[in-house]
């Protein structure tokens, strides 16, 4: 009873007659075990078509004592030998142009370093837009087919357009995890439905529902970095709390950090698999004070963005990463204003605010660096394949022409701020009082070679990414470059081929759709640097904007809308009503060159063809809407519903899974309590320093605020304090317009409009006025919808500072929708407009 045994690798056949021996079961062939057979220290590869494994089977002996019986452990399963760590890292908001690795003018030195340990690739594409690239990148299928044909606060009731990926199609995480990997996901998580984003679920879509076991990030499509929305798996959490200057940026790759040394400490062996999704360098942002200084110490901007422009194509070249036979489109002065017709203050505004997100993406791009040397540093960085992308779309526009301090403002349609307005934030710019965006001048030149911008599904400005690798125990070719066609559906068969496990036939019982992407390691060996392209075919769609690239050539739609006018009329047949480009992408790297009327045919056979890969992978129905989508119905829990009580504190609901009151009437009632020498506190906000209500006490007077982005504050206040006792506030609100059923008709008409709202105390009226105009689209949306207190930012600064709990005791809330329906005679002057419109 007491012989050691030691250790030993057992081909599957041998155990296979020992297991058969003892209960009949039979492992399959692909599998191979790793020590004693039921021993606890034994351990297995699995051939990976059913996840999770089945259950091996009892291999010991039982008898009716234990001393009789022989005990078995079923193998831990554990990936195939020498399979690699792996880092896949993806930035956000980033064109090409933008890291120095391909020729930009910000230091990106994780990623020069990760190039020139591995290889650059500068041939890789994105969507167009954030979720959807990150649906498509996790689980190696379309956008669409993973039903992200928008963001996920975009959602509409389509297959491939609801938010919600699949159970055919599970991520990479859910396949490594299940093979034996270690799984993590840091930052940015665009890809669980704003309307199943709160504290009840369900959380089969969140991180840690998709196969990553642990999960430090922010839910949505961007957020405050000094203040985040900020989770640990599904739990909200608030570190930043008492710490001034903490950031997100550092502090995830803090938590990155103490994940590896955790995992490595406690299981040597066992490889991992993070993603490694920063907010960065999306809107707001928000570098550290010491980035700012560096940058702008640098100098990097003073000639404007033209030259900017100019700098970066020149750098490309003469680092190689692009033809030297490329051309560079005229400069688009219709939609931005040459640099030398900008006044003084505009100039200076628009050198802060690209400053401001140099420093970011600089930043950035140093914290990425921290986790790739701690890797180094536990002695791992031979076996691990790290894949950099920078970027998930194109550089973004959305802060239009001029920028802005509050991204908010332009998702309600204020799109072109006057610089002296903008002034005002000049001196904190990129701090906690703002939520800025850069002039797209700017986004223009960041995307150079290009043109066009994040949104912009057919134009390699809004698509064309770059990429470093690295794996130094495989890629040898050090510093190499590769220009294959890929688009990032390709990364998971890539990953999946390195680490030597299969896409599984089933999942959870669920047969899984086939991997849509194609692996690209064949690029890893210096042999096939020049080989083609094994990625053939690849559609492009996003708001109804489209292209189809086919063996070099591409047919893209012209632009006819630019990102930061995206409220209004949409185009009503987005597949037909178009006009057509033509490129050869093998003669012309930029896209630069339009020769659509020299190739009729080629544009009908390439159409044609765009509509057989639609039809196949969800496209349809296309939809070229942009922010309308925003307010369009949605299965989250007020679905249906027009009346809400509380009877107690609650933080934390999120915007999507909150009553929406926009573009509605709404009365809010507060039964309360006042104490002995009176009350203060918040009763119910939503939204924060951006946009945003609050219903509050403030020195004991009754208050209701809106705060329209942070340009205009409109308060309805009590003259007098509330007397010690129980009080019943109301506010009552009657919106003046058609509300958002106009939409249907393809009219925004219905939103946005005025309003009278009515303050009352214990049914007297304290205050009332009128708002000439309410906000159209959306609140703050990485603030929550808070009872009894308030989290992260205020609605009004001026007034209080979060997280002003209330001292009264609240009895009851209820919060009554009244949301506007349409009549007859309405719907039938929409119709009417409609065909005008579409027959026009």
């Amino acid at each position: 009873m007491g012989v050691c045994r030691i250790a030993r690798k057992v081909t599957l056949g041998i155990v296979a007659s020992f297991a058969a021996l003892l209960s009949g079961v039979t492992i399959s062939a692909a599998q191979e075990i790793i020590g004693t057979p039921g021993a606890p220290s034994a351990t297995t590869t699995i051939d990976g078509a059913q996840l999770p494994a089945p259950n091996p089977g009892f291999g010991g002996v039982i008898k009716d004592d234990a001393l009789q019986s022989k005990p078995w452990w079923a193998p831990r399963i554990v990936p195939p030998k020498d399979a690699p760590n792996v880092l896949l890292i993806i930035t956000d908001d980033a064109g090409f142009g933008v890291p120095s690795t391909f020729g930009g003018v910000i230091p990106t030195p994780t990623m020069d370093r990760v190039a020139n340990d591995g290889l650059r690739y500068n041939n890789i594409h994105s969507t167009a837009l954030c979720s959807p690239t990150r649906a498509a990148l996790i689980t190696g299928r379309n956008h669409h087919s993973a039903g992200f044909g928008v963001i996920s606060e975009q959602p509409t009731g389509f297959p491939g357009y609801n938010s919600i990926i699949p159970e055919d199609k599970a991520t990479i995480g859910r396949i490594l995890l299940d093979n034996g990997y270690a799984t993590a996901w840091f930052g940015k998580d665009h890809n669980t439905p704003a309307f199943a984003a709160s504290s009840v679920g369900p959380f089969d879509q969140w991180p840690t529902g998709m196969g990553f076991e642990y999960f430090y990030g922010f839910v949505g499509g961007d957020a405050n970095q000094w203040q985040p929305n900020l989770f640990r798996n599904t739990t909200q959490i608030y570190p930043f709390e008492g710490k001034p200057g903490w950031n997100l940026v550092t502090a995830m790759a803090d938590d990155a950090i103490g994940y590896l040394n955790r995992t490595n400490q406690t299981m040597p062996s066992k490889p991992f698999f993070i993603k490694y999704a920063p907010g960065a360098t999306h809107a707001p942002h928000h570098p550290t004070r010491e980035w700012v200084d560096k940058i702008s110490a640098m100098h990097l901007f003073d000639g404007g963005y033209e030259k900017l422009r100019e700098q970066i194509f020149e750098n490309q070249k003469k680092l190689g990463v692009i033809p030297q036979d490329t051309q560079l489109a005229p400069w688009p002065a219709k939609d931005l204003k040459p640099w030398d017709q900008l006044s003084a203050d505009e100039k200076k505004l628009f050198i802060k605010q690209v400053e401001i997100f140099a420093a970011y993406a600089a930043y950035n791009d140093h914290e990425i660096g921290r986790v790739v040397q701690a890797i180094e540093d536990m002695g791992k960085l031979d076996n691990t394949l790290i894949i950099y992308i920078n970027g998930d779309n194109g550089t973004s526009a959305e802060g239009g022409p001029m920028g802005t301090p509050n991204e908010v403002a332009w998702f309600n349609g204020v799109n072109n701020m006057p610089a002296d307005i903008q002034m005002k934030w000049y001196d904190v710019w990129g701090t906690e009082q703002t939520y800025n965006h850069m002039s797209a001048g700017w986004s223009w030149a960041f995307d150079t070679p290009f043109t066009w911008f994040k949104q912009n599904a057919s134009m390699l400005g809004g698509i064309s990414q770059n990429m470093a690798i690295s794996w130094p125990a495989r890629i040898k070719d050090k510093g190499g470059l590769r220009k294959q066609f890929l688009h990032v559906i390709d990364v998971v068969p890539t990953i999946l081929e390195a680490t030597g496990i299969p896409a599984p036939d089933t999942v959870n019982g669920i047969k899984q759709a086939p991997i849509e992407g194609t692996s690209f390691s064949y690029t890893f060996d210096k042999e096939n640097a020049d080989a083609p392209s094994q990625h053939k075919i690849q559609y492009f769609e996003m708001m109804g904007q489209w292209a189809l690239y086919n063996d070099g050539w591409l047919l893209s739609t012209k632009v006819s809308r630019v990102p930061w006018e995206a409220i209004g009329p949409a185009n009503p047949d987005p597949l037909n009503n178009q006009v057509f480009e033509l490129y050869d992408l093998t003669k012309d790297f930029s896209q630069s060159q339009n020769i659509a009327d020299q190739h009729p045919d080629k544009v009908k056979e390439m159409r044609d063809l765009f509509v057989a890969e639609a039809r196949k992978y969800q496209v349809f129905p296309m939809d070229a809407s942009a922010l309308g989508r925003l307010v369009a119905p949605r299965p989250n829990i007020t679905a249906g519903r027009t009346e809400f009580v509380y009877t107690s504190p609650m933080v934390g609901l999120p915007q999507g899974d909150s009553q929406l009151l926009l573009n509605t009437s709404y009365t809010i009632t507060a039964d309360i309590d006042v104490p002995e020498g009176g009350a203060e506190g918040m009763i119910l906000t939503s939204g924060g320093r951006f946009a945003g209500y609050g219903l509050y006490l403030l020195k004991g007077k009754p208050v209701f605020l809106w705060n329209l982005v942070d340009l205009n504050r409109i308060k309805w206040e009590g003259a007098d304090a509330l007397t010690p006792g129980k009080h019943l506030i109301e506010f009552d609100f009657k919106y003046d317009g058609l509300g958002a059923a106009t939409l249907a008709y393809n009219n925004m008409s219905g939103l946005g409009q005025g309003g009278t709202g009515t303050l009352m105390v214990d049914g007297q009226v304290v205050a009332t006025q009128k708002m000439e105009h309410t906000m159209p689209m959306i609140l703050q949306w990485d603030e929550s919808f808070d009872v009894g207190s308030d989290t992260l930012t205020g609605v009004n600064d001026a007034d209080y500072q979060p997280p002003f709990a209330l001292t009264a005791k609240l009895n009851k809330l209820t919060l009554k929708m009244d949301r506007p329906e349409l009549t007859d005679a309405q719907k039938t002057e929409l119709e009417a407009a409609l065909k005008r419109a579409n027959d026009q």
